[in-house]
C-alpha cells in the first residue's frame, strides 16, 4: 500500500483539493482510502442514537453495521494517547493508495496546499517530506515542482508517477 499525503495551514484547501483528488484517481482504476487529522475533537455520532448511547454508558468501542457500511468508534478513555499516524495506519484496510491529510509533522512523503492569502509562510523549504506544493498562484523561493492546485487531474497524474501506480 501506498502513503502519501496532503499537508498544508488551515484555510488552505486541503479537504477541497482532497476531494477533487480521490475521483481523479479511482478513475485510473485504483483503490484509494484515506485518513484525516483533525486537531479538534469531533463526533460522528448523534446523542438519542443506541451506538452514542452506548459510547455515552462506557463502551471503549462500538461497531455499527448495515448493509452499505460499517464504522467502528474507539473511545480514548482514561487519558489514553491519540494514535500515531503509523498506529492509524495499521488499523486501515490495504488498498492501492492510502491519502493522508493533515500530520505535517510525519515523515510521509506529501504536497503542500499554499496559497499566499492564508498569510502563513510555506512549509517545503524547511521540510524534505514536502515534493511538491499546489498553488492558486506562483510561489516565490519555493524548492520543489509547483501545480496548480485548481487542476486535480496535474495533481493525481504527480501522485500517480510519484507512487509508482503508473
Amino acid at each position: 500500500m501506498k502513503i502519501f499525503g496532503l499537508t498544508g495551514w488551515s484555510g488552505s484547501g486541503k479537504t477541497s483539493l482532497m476531494v477533487r483528488l480521490i475521483p481523479a484517481l479511482t478513475v485510473r482504476g485504483l483503490r484509494v482510502s484515506t485518513v484525516k487529522h483533525a486537531h479538534k475533537g469531533f463526533d460522528i455520532d448523534h446523542p438519542g442514537k443506541d451506538s452514542h448511547n452506548h459510547r455515552m454508558a462506557g463502551a471503549t468501542e462500538v461497531l455499527v453495521s448495515s448493509p452499505r457500511r460499517w464504522a467502528l468508534m474507539h473511545e480514548l478513555r482514561d487519558g489514553e494517547p491519540e494514535l500515531t499516524l503509523d498506529q492509524l495506519i495499521g488499523k486501515v484496510s490495504p488498498v492501492d493508495l492510502l491519502l493522508i491529510e493533515g500530520f505535517k509533522r510525519d515523515r510521509h512523503e506529501k504536497i503542500e496546499v499554499w496559497r499566499a492569502d492564508v498569510d502563513k509562510p510555506l512549509i517545503a523549504p524547511e521540510d524534505p517530506t514536502i515534493v511538491a506544493v499546489a498553488s492558486d498562484g506562483s510561489v516565490p523561493g519555493c524548492p520543489v515542482p509547483v501545480l496548480d492546485l485548481n487542476d486535480a487531474e496535474a495533481v493525481a497524474a504527480f501522485v500517480v508517477e510519484r507512487c509508482g501506480l503508473g
